[in-house]
């Protein structure tokens, strides 16, 4: 089991190669015998799949290249001051090694990576899995390397399909969105759309998820069925609608200054190992996301199966908008996978 990191990490902490807490040091890579001692950040718990085929995905990159790479996992990136917007950014400057992060938080330094949080742009995760591995990711990836990020081709791991879960009541149309509190994470292209529908978007990182919901400062979330499960959503939320409404992943990401300084069979190590890993957590979601429907429902959480046609009128104008900002060869490598959209 990795070592966890101390809460609330700076940039002046990380960077200084020892960090102490509790009594607990992480000791600098310069003690290591590796080439490379490098740190993994992700923002999913311990237990969920996507930590599991991290960690074996690094064992299995140490092995093949005899020790010359060793990287730590760490998960609950709550660890580093600022979350998910900070963390980004360091793996710009060069500070953090790699990260997993949706497109839509991504999508605040790169714009066309917000195509990958758009609401009712996709059917299945196969769907946007096809589009990622194939001439979409490639753009995106080439758009994400002007900005200073490396994400491995076909590293792509699955968060998968969301549903609105809620404490106050169903969602069965879109009137039921109407001023309802919901929480998203702190990117344009999910406030915007929550706003178009009508409800009232409260930003709020993963990592606070569960207080959020607790207070009451939201009523509502949205997410895969497995986060539900995991983060215990079950015990601050009573509903959960069925909507499908949105896809999200999680792009591994590593620092372009990294990338750069590493020889060549390291980064093809990485790269055949990250394709492996990334399907293995892909088929391990889609397991756990149809498993925890029933596991939901006997913890108490009622099921509905919302009407998402009301829901599509709401959005021409986001449509429009986002076309706009994300560009139109990004637009259209999109609609040649998934048809026309707005």
């Amino acid at each position: 089991m990795p070592q966890k990191m101390p809460r609330k990490v700076s940039r002046r902490t990380f960077t200084r190669g020892a960090l102490v807490a509790g009594g607990l040091m992480l000791v600098s890579r310069r003690t290591s015998a590796a080439d490379f001692e490098l740190r993994q950040f992700h923002n999913q718990p311990d237990d969920s799949p996507l930590h599991k085929r991290l960690v074996e995905m690094w064992a299995a990159v140490k092995q093949e290249t005899g020790g010359r790479i060793q990287v730590q996992t760490f998960p609950d990136n709550n660890k580093i001051a600022g979350g998910d917007p900070a963390a980004l950014q360091m793996v710009v400057s060069g500070e953090l090694d790699f990260f997993t992060l949706n497109g839509g938080s991504i999508g605040n330094l790169v714009p066309a990576s917000n195509v990958q949080g758009l609401l009712f742009a996709y059917h299945s995760p196969e769907q946007i899995f096809e589009a990622l591995d194939g001439d979409l990711g490639d753009y995106l990836r080439r758009e994400m390397m002007a900005k200073g990020l490396y994400a491995v081709p076909r590293g792509c791991f699955d968060n998968g399909m969301h549903q609105i879960t809620c404490s106050t009541r169903p969602i069965r149309t879109v009137d039921d969105l109407q001023g309802l509190k919901i929480r998203t994470p702190d990117a344009p292209i999910y406030i915007e759309a929550w706003k178009a529908l009508g409800a009232s978007p409260v930003v709020a990182n993963i990592n606070k998820l569960y207080e959020t919901l607790k207070s009451g400062a939201a009523e509502a979330q949205t997410n895969p069925l497995a986060i539900a499960e995991f983060m215990k959503l079950y015990e601050v939320q009573k509903y959960v609608s069925m909507t499908s409404h949105g896809w999200s992943g999680f792009n591994l990401l590593a620092s372009m200054k990294l990338w750069q300084r590493m020889p060549a069979d390291l980064q093809q190590a990485i790269e055949r190992n990250a394709m492996k890993y990334a399907r293995l957590q892909r088929a391990d979601n889609a397991a756990f996301n149809l498993e925890f429907r029933t596991k939901l429902a006997q913890q108490g959480m009622i099921f509905n199966e919302a009407d998402t046609s009301s829901f599509r009128g709401k959005l021409t104008s986001y449509y429009a908008r986002w076309k706009d900002t994300i560009g139109q060869q990004t637009w259209s490598l999109l609609e040649a996978h998934v048809g026309k959209l707005g």
